[in-house]
Formats: structure tokens, C-alpha cells, sequence
């Protein structure tokens, strides 16, 4: 059973020393639990640190609720490819072709709804099919014929490409029926009394935020009864403080607006269940085992195969998924959307502390990985900050945190 640093009675301060005693040990503590902890917590302080910088720097602009409820819904897209792409990372491959199936779901949608008059949960159910289609055969490519995924997801996103030129002959298609609009634009309705808050986005934010802190302690007694190192027990409660401030300030921004745009709830389910996947289902070890050591997971009677095919599958449907809301945030289905998306993607995971081996990496840093992102290109349009200045700073950052994951390792020892 491991044994809370926390429970060890604290060194008298050196003389001269101020703070006392408790104060000089907790502050020893943080660092120490900050410094073994660096991964798990190294891009989450990076993302306050920028959230505040920016703060100040756009003169309070960047926390304005309409500034936050446009941040979520410019980023949603990216979010949901970052999680397929975190597993797929973790696996040990690459994809290159989200960007371009996203444009082709949004077409396809487009051409079924508008020009066939197709009901829109029809048509969502049989995008959502395309995109499991796509990624089923590339990930039957990769598992099963051996083909490098980077091979096949190039090929792949010329593919797309083309086919998306094809279907909309060039043209931007739209508009989309009101029911999908609202899925990349609508809001959750109103209800309950008059309070000057959205009740409906008040209540989920409590309620999740209940279901994180619950969710963070029954972890850590996980842990601890399986004789894993945890953090001490003070960084746990920060850690703990700094969640709860941060999901109430965004559940109150959003409430004093129109309330939580509704894919905020679909990426909110996203969150939880590929979450519960990655850490608590066999599926979830399985990837995280063929992408940390393929041989040895092969000796443990792990199905590689189908894992590598299932994980690529899956790409496919959040793909599609991305394709929908993004046609349905533009309105329209063009030849030219997704373009990058792929990228921004793969530079969400790698920021969110997947590494270049394969093997590490989680749901929420993926999440995070994006808000990075997502606020450092939020934070330079207010300021006005040239698109090739972005370009540059966003490369710097990726290039810091694959460099960052790369001293991680060799200081570690693996």
C-alpha cells in the first residue's frame, strides 16, 4: 500500500525562513508532486497560463460570454477529430485523411438533404454509416494488409478530396434543414424561473462538476488500493479547487448567455464515455498496449488487428460526426471546408501529451491539446494578429510540446 507523503509530519523551517514550517512543506510538496507529475498537469497550467495571458492582453475580451459560447463553437470540430485521433495516436499510427472525409460527409449530407429532400435524421444516420464505411476500410488496409497508415491515409485524403469536387461539381450547397442547423449552431431551450442565468446550463454545469470531483476521488482510492504512486494529497485538493473554479466560471459565462451551444453536450458525452473507454474497458487497455509495446501485447493475447481496424473505424464515425457539425455551423456544404482540419487534429494530441512512439496520451489531454489551440487562434484574431504570424506561433507550440515529450523521456529513462 503506498504511503501518503502528506501524512509525515512537517520539518521545522530553517531559521530566518518565512512562510513557517507548513506553509515551506506544502509549497515543497506542490513542487515536487508538479515536477513527478509533469505530464498530467504540464499543458493543463500552460492552457491558464494562456487563457490569462490573453485575458489581459485583449483588455478582458477573451472571457466575454458571447467570446466564450463562439470559442466553443468554432473549436467543436476539432475536438471530436482530437479524440479519434488520440487513440489512433496512441496506437502507434497517423491519419491524414480526416480533413478531407469531414468535407465529404458535409457534402454528402448536403446533396441528401437539399438536393433529394431527405429527412436530416435520415440523412445523419446514413453519414454517420459513410464514415464508419470509410474508416473500416482503411483500417482493414492497415490492420489486415500491412500497409503503413500513413500511406493509406494519404491516399486517402486525396480520395476524399476528389470526391467531395465531385459530388458538389465545385459549388458551395446549402442551406441545411433547421433541425441539423442546430446542431453546429443551436443552444439548449430555456427553462424554469427568471434568474438572469440559463437554469438548464446552471444544472448540468452542477452536475458535472459533482460527477468530475466524484469521478478524480474515486481514482485516486483506485490507486491507492492497488499500491500506485498518487499525488499528495494537498496538490490532490489544488488540483481538485482548480477544476471545480474553472468548470463554474465556464458554466456561469455560458449561462449569462445564451446558454451551452448543443454540441457542448455532444462533446460532453464524447468526453465521458471515451474517457470510461480508454480507462476503465479492455478495448481501451488493448490500444494502449499495442501502441506501448506491439510484441508484447501480441505474447499478452492481444487481437492487434482488430484493435488497429476498430480504432480507424471509429476515426471514420467521429469524422463524419466533425463533417456534420461543421456543414451545419457554415450552413452550407463546401468543397474547400476541412481543409487543415487534419493537422489542427494532430496538433491538438501531440499538445495534449500524446507521444510520437505511441502508447501515452488521454481523452482530456486531447481536449485540452485543442483548447490550446483553439485559444491561441481565439486570443490573436482580437488582437488582430496576422494569419502568418499564427501560423508560426501555433508551429512553435507544437514544436515545444513534441520537444517537451522528448526530455520527458530521455529524463525519465524510457
Amino acid at each position: 500500500m503506498s504511503t501518503d507523503v502528506t501524512d509525515k509530519s512537517p520539518a521545522a523551517a530553517p531559521p530566518g525562513k518565512g512562510g513557517g514550517p507548513a506553509a515551506g512543506n506544502l509549497l515543497r510538496l506542490v513542487l515536487d508532486g508538479l515536477r513527478r507529475n509533469m505530464r498530467q498537469y504540464g499543458m493543463l497550467i500552460a492552457l491558464g497560463l494562456i487563457v490569462l495571458l490573453f485575458q489581459v492582453w485583449t483588455g478582458g475580451d477573451l472571457l466575454l460570454p458571447r467570446n466564450v459560447s463562439n470559442l466553443v463553437l468554432q473549436n467543436s470540430y476539432i475536438l471530436i477529430l482530437a479524440i479519434g485521433m488520440m487513440l489512433v495516436i496512441i496506437a502507434g499510427h497517423i491519419d491524414l485523411s480526416v480533413g478531407s472525409l469531414t468535407a465529404f460527409v458535409g457534402s454528402f449530407a448536403a446533396v441528401l438533404t437539399v438536393q433529394h429532400d431527405i429527412p436530416w435524421p435520415l440523412a445523419l444516420l446514413l453519414c454517420l454509416l459513410v464514415g464508419a464505411v470509410a474508416g473500416s476500410v482503411q483500417g482493414f488496409l492497415i490492420a489486415y494488409l500491412g500497409i503503413p497508415s500513413f500511406i493509406v491515409t494519404l491516399a486517402g485524403m486525396l480520395l476524399f478530396r476528389g470526391l467531395t469536387e465531385i459530388l458538389l461539381e465545385g459549388q458551395t450547397l446549402g442551406p441545411f434543414p433547421d433541425g441539423l442547423q442546430k446542431m453546429g449552431n443551436g443552444f439548449l431551450p430555456e427553462a424554469g424561473p427568471e434568474t438572469n442565468y440559463h437554469n438548464i446550463t446552471l444544472l448540468l454545469g452542477l452536475v458535472l462538476v459533482v460527477f468530475v470531483v466524484l469521478q478524480e476521488v474515486r481514482d485516486r482510492r483506485r490507486q491507492q488500493e492497488f499500491a500506485l504512486d498518487v499525488v499528495p494529497r494537498n496538490l490532490f485538493l489544488l488540483k481538485l479547487v482548480a477544476i471545480v473554479a474553472a468548470m463554474l466560471t465556464v458554466t456561469l459565462l455560458l449561462a449569462s448567455y445564451k446558454g451551452a451551444p448543443i454540441v457542448l453536450l455532444i462533446l460532453g458525452v464524447l468526453v465521458v464515455g471515451y474517457g470510461y473507454v480508454m480507462r476503465n474497458a479492455v478495448f481501451g487497455r488493448h490500444i494502449y498496449a499495442i501502441g506501448g509495446n506491439l510484441p508484447a501485447a501480441k505474447l499478452s493475447g492481444v487481437k492487434d488487428k482488430k484493435v488497429t481496424f476498430l480504432v480507424f473505424l471509429n476515426m471514420g464515425v467521429l469524422a463524419a460526426l466533425a463533417g456534420l457539425v461543421v456543414a451545419a455551423r457554415l450552413n452550407a456544404a463546401s468543397p474547400k471546408a476541412g481543409l487543415s482540419f487534419e493537422l489542427e487534429a494532430i496538433a491538438s494530441a501531440f499538445i495534449g501529451g500524446a507521444s510520437m512512439s505511441g502508447g501515452v496520451g488521454t481523452v482530456l489531454g486531447a481536449i485540452i491539446g485543442g483548447l490550446v489551440l483553439g485559444v491561441l487562434n481565439n486570443g490573436m484574431n482580437l488582437l488582430s494578429v496576422g494569419t502568418d504570424w499564427q501560423q508560426v506561433i501555433k508551429g512553435l507550440a507544437l514544436l515545444a510540446a513534441v520537444g517537451f515529450d522528448v526530455w520527458n523521456k530521455r529524463k525519465s529513462g524510457s
